[in-house]
């Protein structure tokens, strides 16, 4: 019986969508798969990991998709023979005894499916849901502005994902290591008004960075108490939600440092690039000499080699001798998109502050550490 016939871009671009979720190791063989479901004359593609469920749909042309026929094959090996087949050519899926056929010219391949029934699917969220929505590129930029700060294989595991808010017409996201933290806010069209706290798992926000595109088309986001749902070109990522208490991030953030330093972003990120250079795996720190009209940057390694930056700044005030992981500020910078940053000082045992000259959407805090 055939499932769908059309080409070989329309039933690649679902697949890739859903099968960045698929783990090449699984216990239960049947996560391994992605499963097909005939539906309205075309066919989705769905895959899971029992936490991220992702769902796409092939494009209107498939032609004979058979209504509410199902099965699940490997998806992997089902991604390489589409891979691999002419650009533009013609494919037809088809189904029989416990297997599917992929067949494309004069190719064919025969592969084993599992019984659709047997495939994991998250339940429907319960409850109370905010919906919201906003252009993809928009939430693109938003994740990318704080996502590298989440922690990874944290035993605090509430860290290892990002706390996404939703209060009112603001979406906030939020993202801690326990050493630094990003804060940034977009103002949302929200439905159904309201206030929503949600932690994300960080598999989930990388998987969403991939899948979202650069352009003003929206993206449909459901948030509830269980759950968080975003819809866009055709795709549904639902995800599971991280259980636990994120920490108060509005306590960390600095709000009476007197030292303000404004700086080109370029500039004062390839000095720290090239002072980086001298730094060792294991000890990633800067020292930040800061006299007036200038910034002094330095590290040492345990060859007793000597890295030094100077750049020329508009700074008159105290002294301040103060070391950092240089990676967490080469982080900051390296993902914001601006001209120029301005770093705010207190101590030498204070948090500095980097924001955004002029924005008060933006907020990133790394912790100093002994040099």
């Amino acid at each position: 019986m055939n499932l769908v016939k059309t080409s070989r871009e329309v039933l690649l671009k679902p697949l890739q969508a859903v099968a960045g979720i698929i783990e090449r190791r699984h216990t239960l063989p049947i996560l391994s798969n992605v499963l097909l479901a005939g539906d309205g004359g075309r066919v989705a593609f769905i895959a899971t990991d029992i936490e991220i469920e992702i769902s796409a749909a092939a494009a209107a042309e498939a032609q004979g998709a058979a209504d509410g026929r199902n099965l699940t094959v490997g998806a992997r090996k089902l991604l390489d023979i589409l891979r691999a087949l002419p650009e533009g050519a013609d494919v037809t899926l088809s189904a029989a005894e416990k297997r599917l056929q992929v067949r494309s010219g004069k190719s064919r391949f025969q592969l084993q499916t599992l019984p659709p029934e047997d495939f994991p699917r998250l339940a429907a969220p319960e409850g109370a849901t905010i919906a919201l929505e906003l252009p993809q590129k928009d939430l693109k930029a938003l994740l990318a502005l704080v996502q590298y700060a989440m922690a990874q294989q944290d035993i605090r595991y509430y860290l290892n994902g990002l706390l996404m808010v939703v209060d009112g017409g603001e979406l906030r996201v939020v993202a801690t290591d326990g050493h630094r933290l990003a804060v940034a806010t977009h103002s949302v069209a929200a439905r159904d008004v309201g206030r929503q706290e949600v932690i994300l798992p960080r598999k989930t926000i990388i998987e969403l960075t991939k899948l979202l595109g650069d352009t003003a088309d929206p993206v449909a986001i459901e948030l509830s108490a269980s759950q968080a749902r975003f819809r866009f070109d055709g795709v549904l990522l639902a995800s599971k939600l991280v259980d636990g208490k994120f920490p108060d991030y509005q306590r960390v953030i600095p709000s009476a440092h007197t030292k303000q330093l404004r700086m080109n972003r370029q500039f004062l990120g390839q000095a720290l690039q090239r002072a980086a250079i001298l730094t060792s795996d294991k000890f990633r720190g800067v020292r930040w000499v800061l006299g007036d009209g200038s910034l002094r940057i330095s590290c040492t390694n345990t060859e007793q080699e000597e890295a030094q930056e100077e750049l020329d700044i508009d700074y008159r005030g105290e002294a301040l001798d103060i070391g950092f992981n240089v990676q967490y500020l080469l982080d900051v910078l390296n993902n914001l998109t601006v001209e120029e940053v301005q770093v705010s000082l207190g101590d030498a045992n204070s948090s500095a502050l980097v924001t955004v000259p002029g924005r008060d959407d933006f907020k990133y805090v790394v912790m100093p550490m002994r040099i």
